[in-house]
């Protein structure tokens, strides 16, 4: 895939140990791109690993606080987070119901103690824990994604891609094609063994989808209000103040997973204000915010953890953490105190402003 994204006319940086495209051109054309057609992001550097066993459900009851039940068919998923004792993230992921178990979709960055934490976990379980290098992923995001990227598969794969709904997939053969993504849009995930890549992504890109760099993604996920990990939340940070409460499944009472005392007890603190919360921030005027930017409100300090210009809205958005109930906000732009609003930490989706 390297020799495509150079021949695609990529700029490649560094990220994690891989070398990534950040960009083809023109971030904004890329951003843009997706949120009016379709584009295709190379997220081969995802770590995937399958979880196989006859003890592999309640391994990840265990090990995820989110519950594996709620999967109830074949390429079901489920957005989830792996917590240590104190309730921080150690990562966030997808799971999917697999023919064979599971597969786990991790963060690259994370691989090595994300393994090393699957593994010290797996004692008393019968489970097979396998990472899967020679797999690579293709996500194609944008309005015109499915029809587009269907149009390019056999009849029965198309009818089956074309068939998904939202969080679901399909094992076919030795490729998996899902409904997931992480720009706010509608799209399908491909995973396909390594040799199937470069032929796929010269497929999409004679369909006309454009190819999509690290940079536009960035700002894609930060418009949809998704969290980024090592910036939104990370192993410090619990996912009670990092708008993850949602994907902590406390129901049944008797499912002891790692880090559920901790979240219970930040749960309480919660209630009584006592912890701050991931917000946005919408800027309206001039000037962009960044990460680790400080922000003053009405009940203390707080900091962005993630901001940019938003090329879908022309204006500035962030994440930030501050203290529970603030109601008013500034931000500290080079000296400067701007005024800003707190909103839903969710900007964009299908191409759209959602919140007021």
């Amino acid at each position: 895939m390297y020799l495509q994204h150079l021949d695609a006319g990529a700029k490649i940086v560094e990220f994690a140990g891989w070398d990534m495209p950040i960009n083809y051109g023109s971030q904004i054309e890329e951003h843009n791109q997706v949120r009016s057609a379709a584009g295709v992001f190379d997220v081969s550097h995802m770590t995937i690993v399958d979880v196989s066993g006859t003890g592999s459900r309640e391994y990840l009851r265990r090990l995820l606080a989110n519950d594996v039940a709620k999967l109830q068919e074949l390429g079901h998923a489920l957005y989830s987070a792996m917590l240590n004792p104190r309730g921080g993230v150690i990562d966030d992921l997808i799971v999917y119901q697999m023919s064979f178990g599971y597969r786990m979709v991790l963060n690259c960055a994370t691989r090595e103690k994300d393994l090393d934490w699957m593994n010290s976990k797996a004692h008393g379980f019968e489970v097979a824990i396998t990472e899967q290098p020679d797999l690579a992923i293709l996500a194609v995001h944008g309005p015109t994604s499915i029809e587009t990227a269907s149009s390019l598969l056999n009849q029965a794969k198309r009818e089956t891609v074309l068939g998904l709904q939202n969080f679901r997939g399909a094992e076919l053969g030795d490729w998996f094609i899902a409904r997931t993504g992480y720009t706010g849009e509608r799209g399908v995930e491909f995973i396909v063994p390594t040799e199937d890549a470069a032929g796929l992504w010269r497929q999409l890109l004679a369909a006309g989808v454009k190819p999509i760099g690290l940079g536009a993604r960035d700002t894609l996920r930060l418009e949809a209000g998704m969290n980024l990990y090592g910036q939104d939340m990370d192993e410090s940070t619990s996912p009670i103040i990092s708008n993850m409460t949602q994907t902590i499944a406390f129901e049944p009472a008797d499912r002891d997973f790692i880090g559920r005392a901790a979240v219970t007890a930040h749960m309480a603190e919660q209630k009584q204000a006592n912890l701050p919360e991931l917000v946005g921030l919408s800027l309206a005027g001039r000037g962009v915010l960044r990460a680790g930017q400080k922000v003053n409100t009405d009940k203390g300090e707080g900091q962005i953890t993630s901001g940019s210009f938003s090329p879908t809205l022309k204006h500035s958005i962030a994440l930030a953490r501050i203290p529970s109930g603030s109601t008013t906000c500034q931000v500290d732009i080079r000296g400067n105190a701007v005024d800003v609003r707190i909103v839903q930490p969710n900007f964009v989706r299908f191409g759209k402003k959602v919140f007021e």
